[in-house]
């Protein structure tokens, strides 16, 4: 896989691809503001706050960390849960995502995201992108993203090391969640923060490209080689 960055086109190897939904593959930022919006209004909280620290979280963390005492948190999140699954409108893929998908073999690809099994579906259908055959939703982990959990019961999936895998991040959570996986984290987008150091930057999936080497028996492999 060829990887532009600012100062030269680094070409990486892997046996398996794991991406991130929202901000990384999907870009739904307007309806995750306007949907956290109206959480604050009704609370009277700092919507800034919010934003700040939610993004690559499982909402059932933000709810916990910003509502009120004694609020149902099960309740909440459920309800906001339910909201985001019926708002489509914007929903579109970051530039190059589609092509990028088609181009990795379907053995070698994941999905790990904070959302449910539900609204990483529709929102992947939103954006007109195919849900990869292994996707780690939020209710098959016991611990969220900036935890490695996630990421690592994927390679295992795919049955990689995690030295063998690569992953695709945006938010600061979610990088470290990569990181401390001991997977090799490319950050996309505008939203990264602060980068490990090691961690790769790209805008847009635009000028990545793949090339797949058979093995020595012959077989498409699970993986990918720099062109």
């Amino acid at each position: 896989m060829n990887i532009p960055t600012p100062a030269a086109t680094r070409a990486l190897t892997c046996r398996a691809v794991l991406f991130d939904m929202d901000g990384t593959l999907v870009d739904s930022t307007a309806v995750v503001e306007e949907v956290w919006g109206e959480f604050a209004a009704r609370y009277g909280l700092d919507i800034a706050e919010i934003l700040r620290t939610s993004h690559g979280i499982q909402a059932a963390d933000t709810v916990r960390r910003f509502a009120p005492a004694g609020a149902d948190v099960v309740a909440l999140t459920a309800e906001l849960g339910a909201v985001e699954r019926v708002r489509t409108s914007g929903i579109v893929a970051l530039p190059g995502a589609a092509e990028l998908l088609r181009s990795i073999p379907a053995e070698a690809v994941a999905l790990v995201t904070s959302a449910d099994r539900t609204l990483a579906d529709i929102r992947m259908d939103a954006a007109g992108l195919a849900m990869p055959a292994t996707a780690v939703t939020a209710e098959l982990v016991t611990r969220g993203k900036p935890h490695p959990e996630g990421y690592l019961k994927a390679a295992g999936l795919l049955g990689v090391q995690p030295a063998d895998a690569l992953v695709f991040e945006d938010a600061p959570a979610g990088i470290a969640a990569g990181v401390a996986a001991g997977i090799r984290t490319v950050a996309v987008g505008p939203n990264t923060g602060e980068l490990p150091a090691g961690v790769l930057h790209i805008p847009d999936y635009g000028a990545v490209t793949v090339s797949v080497e058979p093995d020595a028996a012959g077989r498409r492999p699970r993986g990918l080689e720099p062109a």
